[in-house]
């Protein structure tokens, strides 16, 4: 109740540390806590309902995977999905509760992928008409570092990073949460550029590994005088590609100079 006072203003940052403490305590306090802050996110007062989804995006910073897999059914999710609903609480949900509401659910689908149901409501919420866009999360946002990280992170690899990281997590001021946010969009960007990087690679071989196969096929023909008039435009075809796939092979080679696995393919 204090956490989510609706006549304070400003955030009870002591208060929240304190339920986060709670809920990590306690054997059943990710099941309790959500029950809770569902029943002060549906809150007719917007301030209070407000405070709750910040109180909500704490939890999710500071409780772990046990708080993970409960906000990650649908038993939680489907009270998040009736404060956007016309059928239920959207009627009468103030826009900036349900903004807040749908930049949850959008910022979860970004930072657990591999929950599948987090994905399944959003894409619902989509289908339905009900999220029109995806929303665009605020500089300020407080948003979790991601449960489990992928192998190879950068958060695994740079230990300086990975440092700072826990440090401003475990602040209870506004400020370092708002650094934290930060820092991890900058990092989620670059690995993001990475696999990106990774996946053109990967790509790009296997279309230059498949064109090579076909056009020993079609010379193989060819030598054995045996190629049509269409076998004959789709090695023409191959060849200008594979023209055009040489310069990018070795722009990628190039890249691909620190890491020896992936500059041998």
């Amino acid at each position: 109740d204090e956490a989510t006072d609706p006549s304070i203003s400003e955030e009870n940052w002591e208060c929240i540390q304190r339920f986060c403490d709670q809920v990590n305590a306690d054997t059943e306090g990710p099941l309790l806590a959500l029950r809770l802050l569902a029943h002060k996110i549906q809150s007719p007062q917007e301030g209070e309902a407000l405070h709750a989804l910040t109180v909500l995006e704490t939890c999710v910073n500071n409780c772990g995977d046990r708080f993970h897999s409960e906000m990650a059914k649908f038993r939680f999710l489907n009270e998040l999905i009736k404060v956007l609903s016309p059928k239920y609480y959207g009627i009468w949900s103030s826009e900036k509760v349900k903004s807040r509401v749908t930049e949850v659910i959008f910022s979860w689908t970004v930072w657990f992928p591999q929950e599948v149901k987090i994905q399944d409501a959003y894409q619902m919420l989509k289908k339905q008409g009900i999220v029109k866009e995806d929303p665009k999360l605020p500089e300020d946002k407080i948003l979790p570092p991601p449960s489990p990280r992928p192998q190879n992170s950068i958060f695994d690899t740079d230990e300086e990073k990975s440092k700072l990281l826990a440090k401003l997590l475990k602040s209870s001021h506004p400020e370092d949460l708002q650094a934290a946010n930060r820092l991890i969009q900058s990092t989620i960007k670059e690995e993001q550029e990475k696999s990106a990087q990774v996946s053109r690679r990967v790509n790009t071989i296997r279309e230059v590994s498949e064109n090579v196969t076909r056009m020993d096929e079609l010379l193989e023909s060819y030598r054995r005088r045996e190629l049509s008039p269409a076998d004959q435009e789709a090695l023409q075809a191959l060849s200008q590609r594979c023209e055009k796939l040489r310069p990018l092979l070795f722009r990628l080679a190039s890249e691909a100079v620190a890491d020896e696995e992936a500059l041998g393919k």
